[in-house]
């Protein structure tokens, strides 16, 4: 019956992720649950999420370690168990998780940082597209443009970290020189900042991005029209806001989409 089936299903999977494994002799431990090959399927699940959730976040391995990672991760894996086969897309709220787990509270960066990684891996996996080249919207009629809504580029992701320098602490992580990257991290400004990450040509590049940037982005996410996007990128910094320095790196990057037709 379908319903024995879910019902069966839910149990495994309970007793996968639970904190122990059940103990035999108790009513109500699942009969699969007690036998000895179910260890089997409990280590290789759990250490399957940690290990996908160590690969998924290296920079934050870096940061805090290997151990106290896979300590977080494994507490991770037993409250969210993953949702899709592709372990390379786990660990989507790892952030949110981060920022409310006790173990992080005098660590305020990692939720960050965690942002920041994922935001990569969603560049990287995202669908493709032809994007908008300078050439296209130079051909755009003028009449057109009060209502010509630019849209983002599928791999294109961006982020404002009001909580630090979440791009910083990221870039500072990917030289290999163990010297120079405690001379970045030493030198790092603690401040807010942007990122734009964008995938031209098949390869994922993070660049660091103003909070114009990160604000025109979102504008055009919502299909706002072109006026209206620059209006509010405009309006996180008046008095030094240059339009077209914006669209051409903007451009320039393949961060925006080819017009339809």
């Amino acid at each position: 019956m379908p319903g024995d089936l879910t019902a069966f299903q839910r149990a495994f999977t309970q007793a996968l992720l639970a904190d122990a494994p059940p103990m035999p002799g108790r009513s109500d431990a699942p009969a699969f649950a007690v036998q000895p090959g179910f260890a089997v399927y409990r280590n290789t699940v759990q250490s399957a999420c940690i290990d996908a959730l160590e690969a998924n976040y290296p920079v934050l391995t870096a940061l805090v370690g290997h151990e106290w990672l896979r300590s977080a991760a494994a507490e991770y894996a037993r409250q969210q168990p993953p949702r899709d086969v592709r372990l390379m897309v786990y660990g989507e709220d790892f952030a949110d998780f981060l920022g409310a787990a006790d173990s992080a509270a005098d660590l305020p960066y990692l939720p960050a940082v965690a942002r920041l990684e994922r935001l990569w891996r969603e560049a990287h996996i995202a669908a493709d597209a032809p994007a908008l080249e300078t050439d296209m919207l130079r051909a755009v009629p003028t009449e057109v443009l009060p209502t010509l809504a630019l849209a983002p580029h599928p791999a294109a992701r961006w982020h404002w970290f009001e909580q630090g320098p979440a791009y910083s602490l990221w870039q500072a992580h990917q030289g290999d020189a163990a010297e120079q990257r405690a001379a970045d991290l030493a030198a790092i400004d603690w401040r807010p900042e942007g990122v734009l990450i964008t995938r031209p040509h098949g390869q994922v590049r993070v660049a660091p991005a103003s909070l114009a940037t990160c604000a025109f982005l979102l504008a055009c996410a919502d299909a706002q029209p072109l006026p209206q996007a620059l209006h509010a990128a405009q309006a996180t910094d008046p008095q030094t806001f240059d339009g077209g320095a914006l669209l051409a790196h903007l451009l320039s990057a393949g961060a925006l989409r080819a017009l339809p037709g």
